[in-house]
């Protein structure tokens, strides 16, 4: 889940995301074009910063959106870098197929590389790739089936295998109320849980009702299959280790999905930078931006492109 809904870690209350949280979260004002980009599966929805020179493709979470990413945009785009928010195929105004296996983390990265080869051949830096929960999973697929066409990876508030506890939980639960009330039933249980929730009550009407709407136009298919790839995906950070990609592993001070102890050891593991970002949980983009955008822009522009690209490389997988 992309919004800071949840119970509070005792370590970070509502008074510390409010200190530094974007006020108006997926719907902050930004000068990026919405844009579509051709997928294996169909269309995909996206932001689109312009520009021609480094690159960045932000990819969201589970029942996320390219909105997620609003915050980034502007300062990126000033930093000088190009940026492109997608979403996922079944998710918000992206299209999708109706068959849940399709939304298996491999099948998802097989967008994230089509997309990744158009910025490649549109840009004339380095190409960045950043993946926020199950994005990372996606984000870390799609790098090593085609390492030669990323220049960096960043995992932000991702792990290195399946999503457990509460979180996982819940998703867990998702199956059964979409089999007896489909997505509305999904959208009503949730705002059930959520109506005592003092973080959720900090959330701006508009935007609460944004995240909402993100949710009632998610795919049934795409929330099923999303689902099943959060729980059952395998540790894979000895073949993510394997490609050579710089890795940036970020996450909120109090994530309330993956640990932040699980990242830590994760980041150890790939010997991958690693930074944490205060005053934030699972959504940093949106609790703390001006933080996220800091780390982030250390990462990006200390990491030099790669010297030479081989196109049969780039190109060799579909």
């Amino acid at each position: 889940m992309v919004s800071p809904g949840g119970s509070a870690p005792a370590t970070l209350g509502t008074d510390d995301l409010d200190s530094a949280a974007a006020p108006d979260g997926q719907l902050t004002t930004h000068a990026a074009t919405r844009v579509t980009l051709e997928g294996p599966a169909g269309e995909l929805a996206a932001l689109d910063t312009g520009g021609a020179g480094p690159t960045v493709l932000l990819v969201p979470g589970f029942t996320g959106s390219k909105e997620d990413f609003a915050p980034l945009l502007d300062p990126v785009r000033a930093a000088g870098l190009r940026a492109v928010a997608i979403d996922q195929r079944g998710q918000h105004e992206s299209t999708g197929p109706e068959d849940p296996a399709r939304y298996s983390v491999p099948e998802l990265a097989t967008d994230v590389v089509a997309v990744g080869r158009r910025l490649r051949a549109e840009g004339s830096g380095p190409l960045h790739l950043l993946g926020h929960s199950l994005g990372g999973l996606v984000s870390r697929a799609a790098v090593i089936a085609e390492p030669g066409l990323f220049d960096s990876l960043t995992l932000l508030d991702s792990g290195p295998a399946e999503l457990t506890g509460p979180r996982a939980q819940l998703i867990g639960h998702l199956a059964p109320l979409l089999d007896v009330g489909g997505v509305d039933l999904v959208v009503r249980t949730l705002a059930e849980m959520e109506a005592d929730d003092p973080v959720r009550a900090t959330i701006p009407p508009a935007t609460a009702a944004f995240q909402t709407q993100v949710l009632r136009t998610s795919s049934e298919a795409g929330l099923r299959g999303m689902a099943e790839a959060l729980l059952t995906e395998p540790d894979r950070v000895a073949e993510l280790t394997a490609t050579g990609v710089p890795v940036l592993v970020a996450h909120g001070v109090a994530d309330n999905a993956w640990t932040p102890a699980a990242q830590t050891d994760m980041a150890a593991r790939l010997g991958a930078r690693h930074e944490v970002i205060a005053r934030s949980r699972h959504s940093p983009a949106i609790e703390n931006p001006d933080d996220t955008v800091a780390v982030l822009l250390s990462f990006w522009t200390g990491t030099p492109a790669a010297a030479a690209h081989d196109e049969q490389t780039v190109g060799a997988q579909s």
